[in-house]
């Protein structure tokens, strides 16, 4: 019997989670939830009002919830694990611990599994940094994001009083990553070795100034980071920056004795940066209901999930063919 989904929110990311589910044959979904007027949402799929969504608690096995990690996963996740296994891409890394502590209290007391902060950073960036960490005891772990388009800080900039429209870009500093791989002591901090770049389409007559303080002072999220805000019109904006690629590396170097030198890198280099992410929460989707059905209740993290939970193939087929 398929998992049945349910999509909060119908933004790039929701969206990414309604393309994925076709080539998951293993799951449905069962209808899109919306704040918006349901008759303006273009789904494939049925769509209804967020605040008729407890009339679906029995008709859902899993809600992935699609709203962006500034203000709407925060206060609507904790409402909605009273009723639903649910599964997120909470990405403010800064507040993941207060996140887990909220979902994990909310999710015990009402027998629930709540997945917290999946996708690709946090998510499976976070995974091999576990992995690599605990397989090079001995050596320093960087990670570098892009280039590409973070959606977390965009929504976060489009949320800034006065925008209309905004995009934010993560830049790597390459020559650092090339002195890394090559052995060389470097001074690395995430900070320091990337930089984020802002485009934004100003409301007419908006504060360019207050907006660009307001972005760059923003905490969490750019104040510690060499930011620029640059602005464009709306044609520039649509001719220019609507691809939503990403990528980065999680690399690990270490020693394995006090010469030998190993690198673990794991990479992701992608033209749809919220489909990869989607598609991730996907998999976490199918742990959430797996983990249901032995009731292993509580908030989850990507740490805490056994990869087999992931796949819609058994225990014997993934030691047969992957193992």
């Amino acid at each position: 019997m398929a998992i049945k989904i349910g999509i909060v929110g119908y933004g790039n990311l929701g969206k990414g989670v309604e393309t994925e589910l076709a080539l998951n044959p293993d799951m449905e979904l069962t209808g899109v939830f919306t704040r918006r007027d349901p008759a303006q949402v273009p789904s494939n799929a049925a769509v209804y009002p967020l605040d008729e969504i407890t009339d679906f608690k029995d008709k859902i096995d899993v809600l992935i919830l699609c709203g962006g990690s500034k203000s709407d996963i925060p206060v609507q996740a904790p409402v909605l694990q009273q009723n639903f296994h649910t599964v997120n891409s909470y990405d403010n890394h800064a507040e993941i611990p207060a996140h887990f502590d909220s979902i994990n209290e909310t999710a015990l007391t009402n027998q629930t599994v709540g997945v917290i902060a999946t996708g690709w950073d946090p998510g499976l960036f976070s995974l091999n940094r576990l992995v690599a960490e605990s397989v090079l005891p001995k050596g320093e772990t960087y990670t570098f994001w892009g280039k590409g388009v973070s959606q977390g800080h965009s929504d976060a900039i489009r949320r800034v009083a006065g925008v209309k429209l905004g995009v934010q870009y993560t830049l790597p500093n390459d020559d650092l990553i090339t002195e890394i791989k090559e052995g060389k002591e470097v001074s690395y901090t995430k900070t320091s070795s990337h930089k984020r770049v802002c485009y934004v389409v100003p409301e007419e007559g908006a504060d360019k100034e207050g907006i660009t303080k307001d972005i760059q002072t923003m905490k969490d999220y750019f104040a510690e980071y060499e930011s620029e805000v640059h602005f464009i019109n709306e044609a520039e904006f649509y001719q220019q920056h609507t691809g939503m690629p990403h990528g980065g590396r999680v690399i690990r170097r270490g020693y394995t004795d006090e010469a030998n030198m190993a690198v673990y890198e794991f990479s992701l280099d992608l033209d749809s940066n919220p489909q990869f992410t989607a598609a991730a929460a996907i998999a976490y989707a199918r742990a959430a209901y797996r983990l249901a059905q032995e009731k292993q209740y509580g908030a989850k993290t990507v740490f805490d999930i056994a990869p087999a939970y992931l796949s819609p193939k058994s225990g014997a087929e993934l030691r047969k063919e992957l193992l």
